[in-house]
């Protein structure tokens, strides 16, 4: 598995690539957002926020505009609110500095195995919302949601019994390929971005100690 590390400090960057390469990643390095556009396709992108030439999320973006590559952004910024724009530009999961080695690894394998796992084909219609699964496609009310993959998949799981409660175990399971469960709280970011996207927080409900799920708003 190829992975491109895109990380400017050297005393960051070196020990990083070589535990990767010990746990037997193949890892390329690259130190501004510029390398990392030029660099051959990767399996999965570890990409820091802080770059001499541009920012993590734009690069992100950008990214995530060519293909649908996992990505990973590792950054010295533990906000919230930089956790939502990471996830809503298009990175796969979000890990903050200083992080433990085999904490990574655990969310490099979540992602991959995430990455690897194919959706159950249908289209799922609940009031103006309607979910393809096939086409990885959203709508509401004739529009079209654009959503990172993250995304997509929890709405479509959430979607697929409208009104039952899927509980944030199943969430992980299924979403994540893991039933691991960071500080983070990945799940939460992932639920508030979905519900910013579909203009209306009334979309997916919280039960608080239960789980989550998805009406049409009243």
């Amino acid at each position: 598995m190829k992975l491109l590390l895109v990380e400017d400090e050297d005393a960051i960057a070196e020990p990083l690539a070589e535990g990767l390469r010990r746990e037997g990643f193949e890892v390329e390095r690259v130190a501004t957002g510029a390398e990392a556009l030029q660099a051959a396709d990767p399996d999965l992108v570890l990409l820091d926020v802080g770059l001499p030439d541009t920012d993590g999320f734009t690069l992100c973006r950008e990214l995530r505009g060519r293909s649908e590559v996992p990505i990973i952004m590792v950054t010295a910024k533990g906000e919230e609110i930089d956790r939502v724009v990471g996830l809503e530009v298009g990175a796969d999961d979000y890990i903050v500095k200083p992080f433990g080695f085999r904490e990574l690894i655990a969310r490099i394998r979540a992602v991959t195995r995430r990455q690897h796992a194919a959706p159950t084909p249908g289209r799922v219609e609940l009031g103006p919302l309607a979910v393809d699964t096939r086409s990885r496609r959203v709508t509401l009310e004739g529009r079209e949601v654009v959503l990172t993959p993250k995304e997509f998949d929890l709405l479509a799981l959430l979607i697929r019994d409208p009104g039952a409660v899927v509980s944030r175990a199943k969430i992980l399971e299924e979403v994540w390929q893991t039933t691991w469960f960071g500080s983070s709280k990945t799940v939460d970011v992932h639920v508030a971005a979905l519900r910013r996207k579909l203009g209306d927080p009334a979309w997916i409900e919280t039960l608080r100690g239960v789980g989550f799920r998805v009406h049409v708003p009243a």
